[in-house]
């Protein structure tokens, strides 16, 4: 599980020994079991999560209806507003198959990048990545139609269709898995 997180951070930085040392001192590898809710609305969280292995989703209950907002697969991490906020979680956070994370809290980031300054330029680094790839992910949202949002999920994250249920594959497009289904065998007959 390390390997696979120092591998990712050497992406950004090199780690020293003895910086791969103290990140493996802070316990934060966890399994999580597919359906495992790590977030619920209502709750507080001081838990920051990166995806080692697996896929996590965000989503809301809105009169009951479960609305997906985004799904995390390897490499990529998720900070839910209530950490940063100190309010209720306004949204769940759960597995969507069986997955390894890491779970840190800003004390234990704060704490790495007084003795790691290092790590703080990788965070800053990552954030901005991350920032922009959202921003992008609203605009295509807002500005394409259900069959152009598939077909763009189908191209940049075809892994996706398989690993994920259709109803939350719906949910995440905003549209019935009725609608999904029809819009499958459109682009299949034009193929």
């Amino acid at each position: 599980m390390q390997d696979l997180l120092f591998n990712f951070i050497s992406k950004f930085v090199s780690l020293t020994e003895d910086e791969k040392k103290a990140i493996a001192a802070f316990d934060i590898f966890r399994s999580v079991k597919k359906g495992t809710v790590l977030l619920k609305e209502g709750q507080l969280s001081n838990n920051c999560y990166f995806v080692l292995k697996g896929c996590l989703r965000t989503y809301y209950i809105i009169d009951g209806d479960e609305k997906t907002t985004a799904f995390y697969t390897e490499m990529e991490g998720i900070t839910p507003h209530c950490v940063m906020s100190g309010n209720p979680s306004v949204y769940y956070i759960a597995a969507v198959e069986d997955t390894i994370i890491t779970a840190s809290t800003p004390e234990m980031e704060h704490e790495t990048f007084a003795k790691f300054p290092k790590f703080e330029t990788l965070c800053r680094m990552f954030s901005e990545q991350e920032l922009a790839k959202s921003q992008l992910t609203l605009d295509d949202f807002k500005t394409s139609s259900p069959e152009q949002r598939y077909l763009k999920l189908l191209r940049n994250r075809p892994d996706l269709l398989q690993r994920v249920p259709q109803h939350q594959i719906a949910s995440f497009l905003g549209i019935t898995p009725q609608s999904l289904s029809r819009i499958r065998t459109r682009i299949s007959g034009k193929t």
